[in-house]
């Protein structure tokens, strides 16, 4: 293997490495749905000789709007668990559990399982008084990625979400993602744009108002009047190896609301940002 290919299957192994989370609710958010996943993409197309275990282990923290749309934010952190079984199968605190059904040197499509932790009136009493609760509720997902090519590795990320509870609707992410020049070998750095639809159910259940929401909570009733782009933002990793196996990870986005969902009553704000910060151990 050349250098360059060398230096890109570093990068790939980094993003494996650099892409996972505190346990965090899986609703869009600020941060990505590519910045969740992990980099096996790129790993098995510059380096098909990986090791059959990668497993990153470390701790987290991350500030963030209490939901999209909320002024109020909430620091929130925890463990980090990132175990990969080849470009197979990957159990992640960021990404839940998930299989890849087909997997290529290009491309992968997978099913997997996550959670949502719901939204509680409680976190936001000042704007969701009133509103009720959304119940927790495990996620269904279905996702695909393709890597243009070795010597432009921008990797295009489709999923789906189907939500079994809470919300109990479908929700579509589409993003792109590329290393950013100035990447080196202890210094790794990727960045890319995302767009996020749902159905009509799961915008009414988070940003629809009903009649008895609107005499219980103040805020004007609102029907979200069809399905459609609810966001759409710009995600930014960035990893530093402090040595040969100890990783400092930052992840940053503004996301911002769109379609119907920025004319709810609730939204105080349509730009989101976030921040989180890891520190990791990764064996390979």
């Amino acid at each position: 293997m050349g250098s360059g290919a060398r230096h890109l299957a570093l990068l790939a192994l980094v993003l494996i490495a650099c892409h996972s989370r505190p346990v965090s609710a899986q609703t869009p958010s600020p941060l990505q749905e590519w910045q969740y996943s992990g980099g096996i993409i790129l790993a098995s197309l510059f380096q098909p000789d990986l090791p059959t275990w990668r497993t990153v282990l470390g701790l987290a923290a991350e500030v963030q709007p209490i939901y999209d749309g909320s002024r109020a934010s909430r620091v929130q952190g925890g463990p980090v668990v990132n175990i990969h079984y080849k470009d197979i199968a990957f159990i992640s605190t960021g990404e839940g559990i998930g299989y890849n059904v087909l997997h290529g040197k290009h491309y992968q499509v997978g099913v997997g399982v996550t959670y949502d932790f719901g939204r509680k009136e409680r976190d936001d009493l000042a704007n969701l008084r009133g509103m009720g609760d959304i119940a927790a509720a495990p996620v269904g997902k279905i996702y695909a990625s393709w890597v243009l090519s070795r010597k432009f590795p921008m990797i295009m990320r489709v999923s789906a979400r189907q939500f079994m509870g809470g919300s109990q609707g479908t929700v579509g992410d589409a993003g792109v993602y590329l290393p950013l020049p100035g990447s080196s070998k202890t210094f790794v750095m990727f960045a890319g744009p995302s767009i996020t639809m749902a159905t009509t159910h799961y915008l009414q259940t988070l940003y629809g108002v009903t009649p008895a929401q609107s005499l219980a909570s103040g805020h004007r009733a609102y029907n979200i009047p069809h399905s459609g782009t609810v966001a759409a933002g710009v995600g930014f990793s960035a990893t530093k190896f402090l040595t040969k196996h100890l990783l400092l990870n930052v992840d940053a986005a503004i996301n911002q609301v769109r379609g119907s969902a920025a004319h709810s009553p609730i939204v105080e704000q349509r730009t989101g940002r976030v921040i989180a910060v890891s520190v990791d151990y990764h064996w390979q």
